[in-house]
């Protein structure tokens, strides 16, 4: 990929084999592979698109299976291959038709560590200062809305009761999850699994729900308009590229400072 590269409106090839493609993007959406300017994500969904045969894409998001699929099936956004959603809950592969499917021997493991422990949650949080129980029905985890003016921190301790690990973002998201299972470490069992070596890979995010992808030694950016709170996280790991173009254009930016395209 260079600075003044032509983007083909035709599509390449797409290779069946992920752990084969040159360079593996492993993205956040909202704020990152959805941020920055429309004509900017349209030329760089248009040159994935056109390199899918060196390409590989996962996408790693707070996001669930369904939001996922009807992103890439009604509005224009590249399908990836694979799927690390729901906060790192869900690891799946994505098929032709859009649907995620869970890939049973990775999420054995994140089943098992929350043990069905949704009910207990939403039953100790219920009615907790500060928190919205959000609508979506998820399988391995709980999540709120936060009002952080509102939000008693007491509860997190009563989560780490539990045997259970809280996760807050972007200062308005509180996640409840099993202990351990995070976005970095359900996508690094992802890319053991797929035999992807990992300096083939740049992960890319904007919120603190991304620091532990960002923090575990793979090539990394943290994208313009970052959340101050990730970047004074990530300021001293030399392997991560804090951008300044937002959104896409971060992780242009940061594939071209860490020359992760190889000329074909």
């Amino acid at each position: 990929m260079t600075r003044r590269e032509s983007f083909p409106t035709t599509p390449a090839r797409i290779s069946d084999q992920i752990k084969d493609k040159d360079f593996v993007l492993a993205t956040d959406l909202d704020g990152t592979f959805l941020g920055g300017s429309e004509a900017e994500r349209k030329q760089f969904y248009r040159w994935i698109e056109a390199h899918r045969d060196r390409v590989g894409l996962i996408f790693v998001t707070g996001r669930d299976p369904g939001f996922v699929s009807n992103l890439t099936r009604k509005q224009g956004v590249p399908r990836p291959d694979f799927a690390v959603a729901d906060v790192g809950t869900t690891i799946a592969s994505v098929g032709a038709d859009h649907t995620l499917t869970p890939i049973a021997e990775l999420e054995a493991e994140i089943a098992e560590a929350w043990g069905n422990a949704g009910g207990r949650v939403q039953a100790m949080l219920h009615g907790a200062p500060g928190l919205r129980l959000q609508s979506t029905g998820f399988r391995h985890r709980v999540s709120y809305d936060m009002d952080p003016d509102q939000f008693d921190a007491g509860v997190l301790d009563r989560i780490s009761d539990l045997g259970l690990d809280v996760l807050t973002s972007d200062n308005r998201f509180l996640d409840v999850l099993p202990k351990d299972v995070s976005k970095g470490p359900s996508l690094l069992r992802l890319l053991a699994h797929l035999g992807v070596p990992n300096d083939k890979v740049l992960v890319a995010g904007d919120t603190l729900n991304d620091l532990s992808m960002l923090a575990m030694g793979l090539p990394a950016v943290a994208v313009g308009g970052s959340e101050p709170a990730l970047i004074d996280r990530v300021a001293d790991l030399e392997h991560v590229h804090v951008a300044k173009a937002v959104g896409v254009g971060g992780i242009a930016e940061a594939i071209l400072a860490k020359s992760m395209f190889p000329a074909s």
